[in-house]
């Protein structure tokens, strides 16, 4: 079975120094990393919901989650330095690209009336970030078992320069833009 990842190296990048104009290979954009983001809204009030958003981001991603913790004290949130705010994992190498296969060829066309994801996500460096209202659109989650309705936020981090250099390496990969 031809994987992304060789898909990329075989092909695509070929494409992209072509269309793009580069002319140092080391300059070709690709994909460096996916940091998948979940921030806990009841951590505070329940501890076991940090437990389970890690449990649903590990299903998620296939990878265990780093417990996020809260930089500094916000008295109006009854937060202080330290708590526990959110779980987050960094997805790189084959695990990066199968699930960036997995986002576009699975979930996407889960999605009720998706037209494709907004262009002007983009940060001005290349990278892309997209959200999720609901964690029950990946395949891996059962909605009739999730008691913990929790959102999540994708980034994906490229080596491209500009939103222009990146848009079209993901467009190249697969990525659904609007029209």
């Amino acid at each position: 079975m031809n994987t992304l990842q060789q898909n990329y190296t075989e092909n695509i990048s070929k494409k992209l120094k072509e269309d793009l104009g580069i002319k140092n290979v080391n300059r070709i954009p690709k994909l460096s990393k996916i940091v998948l983001n979940m921030g806990v809204k009841g951590a505070l009030d329940d501890k076991k919901n940090i437990e389970k958003a890690a449990e649903i981001l590990a299903l998620i991603s296939g990878q265990k989650p780093a417990v996020m913790k809260a930089k500094k004290s916000i008295s109006t949130f009854k937060l202080r330095e330290g708590d526990p705010v959110g779980v987050m994992v960094t997805l790189r190498g084959r695990r990066m690209y199968d699930f960036y296969q997995k986002l576009t060829s699975i979930v996407f066309p889960r999605l009720r009336d998706f037209h494709g994801v907004k262009l002007g996500s983009f940060d001005g460096r290349g990278n892309y970030t997209l959200g999720f209202a609901e964690s029950t659109v990946f395949p891996e989650i059962d909605p009739s078992k999730a008691d913990l309705q929790q959102g999540l936020e994708i980034s994906i981090v490229t080596t491209a320069e500009k939103d222009d250099e990146g848009r079209e390496l993901l467009k190249a990969l697969g990525m659904p833009f609007q029209k």
